[in-house]
C-alpha cells in the first residue's frame, strides 16, 4: 500500500476543510449551543453508518437468517432461527423457495405447493418412491431439477422427489449437501464448506 501524500492535493484538502469550518463557524457564531448540538448529532450518525457497516453480516445474519451469507473463504452460512431449526432459503428454478435443513433426509423433499410454485404439476407425476418418516411411510415422486441455488452457490441437474403426504415445509437434505465439500453445525451456525 502506498501512503505517499500528493503535496499539491495536501494543500488543497487543508484550505476546502478551513473554507468549510470557517464557513460552519460564521453560521452558528451568535449560537454555540446549538453548533454543539448539530456536530453531536452528526458525530452520531458518522458512528452509526461505521457501526453498521462494520457489522453488516452478522447484523444481516440476525435479522435474515434464512439467507446464506457468504463467507471471505466462500463458506455459506446460516443462522439457527427462532424455532432452533436451520431454514434455508432457496432458489428453484428461479423460484423462492424456504427449506428446513434436514441432515435426515436423504433428499432435497419438495411439498406438492412448492413443486406446482416451481412449474411442476404434482397431480402427474407418479409417487413410485416409498420413504419412511417419523409418520410412517410416505410416497414421492422422483424429478430433477435444473437449477437449485443457495446464496451464490449453484448446483445444476439436482435430483429431489416431490413428497406425496402432508409435508409443513420443504427439505434440504443430503443429496444436495453432500455436493458441499462439509458442513459443521458450532452453536447457532451452521457452516457449508465448498
Amino acid at each position: 500500500m502506498d501512503l505517499t501524500v500528493d503535496p499539491a492535493r495536501a494543500v488543497y484538502l487543508i484550505l476546502l476543510g478551513t473554507v468549510l469550518i470557517a464557513g460552519i463557524f460564521s453560521m452558528y457564531r451568535s449560537r454555540p449551543g446549538t453548533a454543539l448540538r448539530h456536530a453531536a448529532i452528526w458525530v452520531l450518525i458518522f458512528a452509526g453508518a461505521v457501526i453498521v457497516y462494520g457489522f453488516s453480516a452478522e447484523l444481516q445474519g440476525q435479522l435474515m437468517p434464512r439467507v446464506a451469507q457468504q463467507g471471505a473463504d466462500d463458506t455459506l452460512t446460516l443462522r439457527r432461527s427462532r424455532d432452533g431449526q436451520f431454514h434455508a432459503r432457496l432458489m428453484i428454478e428461479g423460484t423462492r423457495v424456504s427449506a428446513l435443513v434436514d441432515t435426515g433426509a436423504s433428499d432435497l423433499v419438495l411439498t406438492r405447493e412448492d413443486a406446482r410454485r416451481i412449474g411442476l404439476d404434482p397431480e402427474a407425476l407418479a409417487y413410485t418412491r416409498r420413504a419412511m418418516t417419523a409418520n410412517g411411510v410416505v410416497r414421492g415422486a422422483p424429478v430433477r431439477l435444473d437449477t437449485v441455488r443457495l446464496g451464490p452457490f449453484t448446483a445444476r441437474d439436482v435430483p429431489a422427489v416431490v413428497n406425496g403426504g402432508a409435508l409443513g415445509t420443504s427439505l434440504l437434505g443430503m443429496a444436495f449437501l453432500d455436493r458441499f465439500a462439509g458442513f459443521e453445525v458450532r452453536g447457532d451456525t451452521l457452516t457449508l464448506h465448498p
